[in-house]
């Protein structure tokens, strides 16, 4: 545990953030796979809408600086393909 004052500061900071971080992602994830298992299930209208929520979660991660902006566009392009092949079939 650090002496001075402002390190200790900095100390509770960086775990208020790690968790608050660290929820963001879980946040990202549950809804790419719950987009994933309405694929899965052939839920082509809750999928929709899955689709449009995890693409607003992804969009709000980037924002928030939690991925890349070419990662970011890299999982949408991904989601979006599997959405569309979805559709087609």
């Amino acid at each position: 545990m650090p002496n001075i004052k402002s390190a200790v500061k900095r100390v509770v900071i960086t775990q208020t953030r790690t968790l608050r971080n660290a929820a963001a992602k879980s946040a990202l994830r549950t809804a790419i796979k719950k987009f994933e298992t309405a694929v899965v299930t052939n839920d082509v209208e809750n999928a929709g809408s899955l689709l449009r929520q995890a693409t607003r979660t992804i969009d709000k991660a980037v924002t928030k600086g939690l991925i890349h902006s070419n990662a970011a566009s890299r999982r949408k392009s991904r989601l979006t393909k599997k959405y569309n092949k979805l559709i087609s079939a």
